[in-house]
């Protein structure tokens, strides 16, 4: 796997990955930055969101589980010394459908945060990490 990041103007970047998608990195104004995009950071935890989504929403399906929509909401607190890793994640799943079964639920998002999600593992090297669930009926 490979990615390129090219500098725009200011503080402002691309990057591309193998698959050909890009994304636009920028800092907050008072940064240097024109607030065109995601801070580096903030693409940590949004990638860490979807590579444990893909996993949970995969997991459900193979068991056949009647999913009607998948949300992860993720919150960090960091360091607030250089280098400012962060230091605590919480990643909270909100799983709708009709007539779930909590224990396929509960499965599926153990499975991700200690098995299947690679960019929670890595994450977790420097953050305490902590996953709940909630479900939603239909």
């Amino acid at each position: 796997m490979k990615a390129r990041v090219k500098w725009v103007e200011d503080i402002t970047f691309v990057g591309e990955a193998d698959s050909g998608h890009a994304v636009v990195m920028d800092a907050a104004v008072e940064n240097g930055g024109n607030n065109r995009g995601m801070r580096p950071m903030e693409m940590l935890l949004v990638g860490m969101g979807g590579c444990t989504a893909f996993d949970v929403l995969l997991i459900l399906k193979k068991a056949r589980q009647p999913v009607t929509d998948c949300e992860v909401l993720v919150d960090a607190e960091r360091a607030t010394d250089h280098p400012k890793v962060f230091t605590r994640i919480r990643v909270h799943y909100r799983i709708r459908g009709k007539g779930l079964a909590e224990a396929h639920v509960k499965r599926a998002v153990d499975l991700s945060a200690h098995k299947y999600c690679s960019a929670s593992m890595m994450l977790g090297k420097t953050a305490e990490m902590s996953h709940d669930y909630e479900i939603l009926e239909d």
